[in-house]
């Protein structure tokens, strides 16, 4: 049985640190010694970009690619779309077609189950799955959240952005009751957090105030750094680009957390089928 963990990065707003995230804990988890998949699941892109690949017009298979084959009927070949950058992660990448996907998809049989026959193949080629969902919970969102194992939301350090979580989060409960029973909200990461000011506590307060009882906030807050925006210029990581950053710091921290939750996980679902004494 494939040890994979899918998880799927989500937010519906957008510039609260998704692609940086999925990147970023994807390379760390990589540095770990995991085979790590990462998978840009919006028509912009930028996860794509960001892993160096800046022309996407001349990859030839991408998700959008996969998931046509599924609406279709074809037969799916999800590793003709892996590509493998220098930092040792492999990739799904995205193109702009997907927007146009995600309205084919709309009509389709058995719409929600798409990324998942799309991916069954794949996962017991990795330990970790994770995908950079859109800022929208549109179809294509939402078969992300079917196929994944638990979602990390990150949150910008920002009142709106902390409120805005509502959404989300009933999303992802009409997920768990329609089509993933086993899905769960891995936590909350703070992300460019600038700890000068008082913000990011009072933003925390607010989270745990409002959502404490059903969700957990990570420990590690991800802190605000100009050199992130600039590695996203050159196809790198912040660990290639600024290795001894506090954002790459702090991103080696996150990904203990994310490998220290997995095993509790394992652990406890080995437990409860006895196959752990």
């Amino acid at each position: 049985m494939s040890r994979c963990r899918t998880i799927a990065i989500a937010n519906q707003k957008g510039g609260v640190g998704k692609t940086t995230t999925t990147f970023s804990l994807g390379v760390a988890l990589a540095n770990a010694g995991k085979k790590v998949l990462v998978v840009d699941a919006d028509p912009q892109a930028n996860l794509t970009t960001y892993m160096g690949y800046f022309d996407e017009d001349n990859i030839p298979v991408t998700l959008s690619t996969l998931i046509e084959g599924y609406i279709a009927g074809k037969e799916i070949k999800a590793e003709d779309a892996v590509l493998k950058n220098d930092e040792g992660l492999f990739l799904i990448p995205s193109h702009i077609n997907l927007a146009v996907t995600a309205e084919n998809l709309s009509n389709a049989m058995r719409r929600e189950d798409a990324m998942k026959e799309c991916f069954k193949e794949l996962k017991a080629q990795y330990d970790y799955i994770i995908i950079d969902c859109a800022p929208s919970l549109n179809m294509i969102t939402t078969n992300a959240l079917t196929v994944a194992d638990e979602v990390i939301i990150p949150v910008q350090s920002q009142y709106l952005s902390a409120v805005g979580m509502g959404n989300l989060l009933e999303s992802i409960a009409q997920v768990r009751r329609k089509l993933n029973k086993d899905l769960q909200v891995g936590g909350v990461l703070q992300t460019m957090v600038d700890k000068r000011t008082k913000l990011p506590t009072t933003i925390k307060n607010i989270i745990e105030k409002s959502y404490g009882d059903i969700v957990k906030i990570y420990d590690t807050q991800i802190p605000f750094a100009v050199k992130t925006a600039e590695s996203t210029s050159k196809g790198q990581s912040i660990f290639a680009y600024d290795k001894k950053s506090k954002v790459a710091e702090a991103y080696s921290f996150f990904a203990e957390e994310v490998l220290k939750d997995s095993e509790r996980k394992r652990r406890r679902n080995a437990l409860a089928k006895g196959e752990c004494r």
